[in-house]
């Protein structure tokens, strides 16, 4: 076949094959006509040095790896690749003229509209004069992220000023905010950055018009319904300008309130002035008030307010930088919110009292709960300090996500003139009629040098849970008891209501926790705790415990899972009545450490002359069961014990109603029967012989 073309014919269809296969990789031909005021550049992207991809004119050829297009000029061009979008970008310039009357109010076109295939950005240039703002109104709204983030849908928005004479950043912005508008001083500049296979054909903002301005910005932020927006300080995170002003504008719906948290801050080295922030808060008059940046800023506010940045003029050798990113939630207004609560701590001198919110993450919105103090001084976290009087009321949907904790300090400095004796370790009763259920108290004490702390239940009396269990089958509420000796922490254990435990004399600064089960009705609480300073002990701790009659009750060694800690000494004074016997038993045969230095003692004693006395060493076998009629002692004292040696004993302690004084009644009432009846046989004897 080939044979039969011709010579000429051949070379015409290896030229085809050869111009097919160099032309097989261009992208088709784009014709773009531009308008006078703007211009298009297309050059590479981030990337390698020399991308495998050219840029092709009909008047250059193919061997462009830049491309500017001039106002008013026309091109036609491709690419010798079929991936373009890999390797270039084309920014989009257009500048309008708001120097003079004939600025182009409204919708701010997108041109050319038509250009797709490569990523974009389109930027537009708004001259202003200085002392001129130029408003933009966005549709629909945007909303601002930290500029090292990136929108979802890769749609973003940058807007900056020109008041400096180059451009500053106001900040970037994604779709589907609160932000409607940006009002700019002397100009500025938006640009729009869409991905390659975006076909948007709107710019999504307008100029609304030009009017005088005192500030380099306003930010105008709507809320329509409850939601958290995050704001950022213009040029962030580099630092608001010198000496500069910017206002941010909330618009609160009816019915909402709005709260303000800074989030993150840094401050500048002024050399004149001070930076500040402002607000314009409702029922104001007009008089702005100033908050520190440390401290809580406003919450609770009902309708529209402002909120302003001023920097200082700053030091030229070491500027450092202002910055601020905050947070403003918005909210419905609840019946809780206009309810108001007493906490009344005047007595309570030494006693804080802490209202927070655990931290909860969550992935949408998540309503505040804030707690106030005034009209508008609210914060997720407050401390009422003690000797005061405080009313505060709660910005919250659900109080259940507050928690409540106080804390008292209780110390003296001198025994002998130290009023502490027999005093209630109490609960404020505000504080047991707040909405929010009380999750701990801490009641620190720190007794005077040579002294003890003794505390003690009038009513309740303490008991250990048994090993494995805790309070909440048998009780709202426990104690958790820490003590202090030397630096040393030593866990004396938990403690429900309702047991044999009279009071507890301990050695050494001493630390109560009252905790709460959820839901405890704190009116209805049986809590009772006294304190009284003693005498020092030489014991960790002494245990005086008054069992009830026909009941069984079991003790431990404190901190069972780490053991006894090494040369610790502890007591338990057993006190029966006169009309109660007790049941010892242990619940092992041996103490069953072994000790590397010093023995461990076990002491058994009735504190009565000639009564059981009974001494055990870390091996030597232990009573099985004993009988003991008078009140005893219980004693155990630690060695050093060896390596994995832990000292831990468990004693039970059974207790009956005795029966010795029904006994000796019976003996007396037959006694005096007997000399009765003898006496009358007597009588009726002699009688008979006379």
């Amino acid at each position: 076949m080939l044979c039969g073309m011709g010579f000429k014919g051949i070379a015409m269809l290896i030229s085809g094959i050869l111009f097919a296969w160099l032309f097989m990789g261009l992208t088709e031909s784009v014709d773009i006509t531009l308008p006078p005021n703007i211009s298009v550049t297309i050059e590479h992207s981030a990337g390698p040095a020399s991308p495998p991809c050219s840029i092709c004119t009909g008047k250059d050829g193919c061997k462009l790896s830049k491309l500017q297009i001039q106002p008013g000029t026309s091109v036609r061009y491709n690419f010798t690749c079929t991936t373009p979008e890999k390797h270039f970008v084309m920014v989009i310039r257009r500048m309008i003229d708001c120097n003079t009357g004939v600025c182009p109010f409204g919708n701010v076109s997108l041109q050319p509209s038509s250009l797709t295939g490569l990523n974009r950005t389109f930027l537009w240039n708004v001259e202003a004069p200085r002392n001129i703002g130029v408003e933009l109104r966005f549709n629909p709204w945007i909303r601002q992220i930290n500029p090292s983030h990136k929108c979802k849908d890769r749609i973003t928005f940058t807007v900056g000023t020109l008041i400096s004479g180059s451009s500053t950043s106001i900040g970037t912005f994604c779709k589907k905010g609160t932000v409607s508008r940006i009002k700019l001083q002397g100009g500025g500049v938006v640009t729009l950055q869409l991905p390659w296979n975006e076909t948007l054909t709107e710019s999504g903002f307008s100029i609304a018009n030009r009017s005088s301005i005192k500030r380099m910005c306003i930010i105008e932020s709507i809320f329509e319904t409850e939601s958290t927006t995050t704001m950022m300080s213009a040029n962030y995170p580099q630092g608001f300008p010198n000496n500069e002003l910017m206002t941010w504008q909330f618009i609160i719906p009816q019915n909402h309130r709005a709260s303000v948290q800074f989030i993150n801050y840094t401050l500048p080295n002024c050399y004149m002035k001070e930076q500040r922030v402002e607000y314009d808060l409702p029922l104001s008059n007009n008089n702005p008030e100033v908050f520190q940046f440390d401290a809580i800023q406003p919450g609770n506010i009902g309708s529209n307010f402002n909120l302003s940045l001023e920097n200082c003029e700053l030091e030229s050798q070491n500027p450092k930088a202002l910055t601020l990113v905050f947070n403003v939630t918005v909210q419905k207004a609840t019946n809780i919110a206009n309810h108001t609560y007493s906490i009344d701590l005047r007595k309570e001198t030494t006693m804080n009292v802490r209202i927070s919110k655990p931290l909860v993450k969550a992935r949408y919105f998540a309503p505040v709960c804030v707690i106030c103090r005034g009209e508008n001084q609210c914060s997720e976290e407050i401390i009422l300090e003690g000797g005061k009087y405080h009313r505060i009321s709660f910005l919250c949907n659900k109080l259940d996500t507050l928690r409540v904790t106080a804390e008292q300090i209780t110390q003296c400095s001198d025994f002998k003139t130290c009023p502490i004796n027999n005093t209630s370790l109490g609960i404020p009763q505000s504080l047991r009629y707040l909405p929010i259920p009380l999750e701990t108290i801490t009641w620190k004490i720190l007794p005077p040098p040579n002294s003890s702390a003794e505390i003690g239940s009038r009513r309740i009396k303490l008991q250990q849970p048994l090993l494995g269990t805790t309070c909440n089958a048998t009780s709202d509420f426990y104690y958790h008891i820490t003590s202090f000796t030397n630096g040393n922490q030593f866990t004396i254990g938990s403690f429900c209501p309702n047991g044999s435990v009279e009071k507890m004399q301990m050695k050494g600064n001493v630390t109560i926790i009252l905790n709460t089960y959820k839901k405890t009705n704190l009116s209805l609480m049986n809590h009772d705790l006294y304190l009284s300073f003693v005498p020092s002990v030489k014991e960790e701790c002494i245990f005086t415990v008054s069992p009830n009659s026909s009941s069984t009750v079991k003790h431990h060694t404190p901190d069972w899972e780490a053991g006894l800690p090494d040369y610790y000494y502890l007591s338990w004074n057993i006190d029966l009545s006169p009309k109660q016997s007790a049941q010892l038993t242990f619940d092992r045969d041996k103490i069953g450490i072994m000790c590397q230095m010093n023995s461990a003692l076990l002491y058994i004693k009735e504190k009565r002359e000639n009564g059981v006395d009974i001494v055990r060493k870390e091996d030597e076998k232990l009573p099985s069961t004993l009988n003991l009629r008078y009140p005893f002692w219980v004693n155990i004292s630690n060695c050093r014990p060896k390596v994995n040696y832990k000292l831990q004993v468990q004693f039970s302690i059974t207790v009956t109603e005795s029966n010795t004084d029904i006994k000796i009644i019976g003996i007396v009432i037959a006694a005096a029967v007997c000399t009765v009846i003898v006496a009358v046989g007597m009588t009726f004897c002699c009688l008979r012989k006379k």
